[in-house]
């Protein structure tokens, strides 16, 4: 069963995703709260998914991801946004987020959503990840994408293409033909060379390297 808790300072959004979620079999919402009480919150109920509204009057959603993420065992937080938020997304992505999703994220897609996050994988919803992708680049001076892939070997840039398309580690070992501790190696290669960057960091690099498209066309997607 994942474990989820909704932090959000509006008590109709946090009601409106423990009814979507609580369709899923595979799923329980253990907790709801605004962002004063997350961290108390989420060590209370141990989630594994934290769905974190970027916004809040009380305390601001950068601010609780910090918290979350310096916890000894920290959950995989997905940020909720708005179109109107866009500066918050770099500075969430350096914070570790492992996810964007918009607060009308479609039932179906929030479900599956939940289930990479709890998997090891990320989640860009299609109408942030441009916004994602740009603040992220235009704050990061260095190498380019491109640049930043030539320093992996063939095999972990197809680890790197698949991260970029969302996949977690048991999926990528299944894609690859490889044992899941194979698997985890490289991905750990792959965030070490890049950096130190976070799998949702590596993923916008992916794309922006042209990694994910190519990978897609090879396979007749």
């Amino acid at each position: 069963m994942i474990r989820v808790a909704v932090v959000d300072d509006e008590q109709l959004v946090r009601s409106g995703l423990r009814m979507i979620l609580g369709t899923a079999p595979d799923i329980e919402v253990v907790a709801d709260c605004g962002g004063g009480q997350a961290v108390d919150t989420v060590l209370l109920g141990a989630p594994d998914v934290v769905l974190l509204d970027i916004r809040m009057p009380d305390v601001d959603g950068l601010t609780v991801l910090r918290r979350l993420r310096a916890l000894p065992h920290p959950p995989a937080v997905a940020m909720l946004t708005t179109f109107d938020a866009d500066e918050y997304l770099a500075a969430a992505l350096r914070g570790g987020a492992a996810g964007f999703l918009l607060k009308d994220t479609d039932p179906e897609q929030l479900v599956r959503a939940v289930r990479t996050l709890a998997s090891g994988g990320n989640v860009l919803d299609p109408g942030v990840t441009r916004a994602v992708i740009g603040g992220y680049l235009a704050a990061d001076a260095g190498a380019t994408a491109a640049e930043a892939v030539q320093a992996l070997t063939p095999r972990e840039r197809e680890v790197l293409a698949l991260l970029g398309a969302g996949l977690a580690n048991p999926q990528i070992a299944e894609r690859m033909g490889l044992a899941p501790s194979t698997v985890k190696d490289h991905v750990r290669a792959v965030l070490g060379k890049l950096g130190g960057l976070n799998r949702v960091q590596a993923a916008i690099v992916a794309d922006r390297a042209g990694l994910v498209a190519a990978r897609e066309q090879r396979s007749g997607r």
